[in-house]
């Protein structure tokens, strides 16, 4: 956002607005991440057992971080099991290489 074409966007985070300088190509994100902020935030607020913008604020943000961490050891995970599976058959096609050089000599 250092770029000089960074523009005022004005996003809405539990009913109060905040302008916020965007680049254009971010402008569509930025107001994701706000709407899916302030739901958390209304999610938290109406359940009435947190008082306090300040409060609601911490509590969401905690539960989003806890949903991130979440998602990215569910990804690594996932990364660890397909890469140990194009290992495995990487050393498959290895193996039905050597074989074949083997029978052409």
């Amino acid at each position: 956002m250092a770029n000089s074409k960074a523009q005022p966007t004005i996003v809405k985070i539990l009913d109060k607005e905040y302008r916020i300088a965007c680049e254009p190509d971010e402008v569509s994100g930025l107001k994701s991440s706000a709407q899916y902020l302030s739901d958390q935030m209304k999610l938290i607020r109406d359940k009435g057992n947190v008082i306090g913008a300040d409060r609601i604020a911490v509590m969401a943000a905690l539960n989003i971080t806890h949903e991130l961490l979440h998602k990215t050891s569910d990804s690594e995970a996932i990364s660890d099991i397909v890469s140990k599976r194009i290992k495995s058959l990487r050393d498959k096609v290895e193996i039905a290489l050597n074989q074949t050089n083997q029978l052409e000599l």
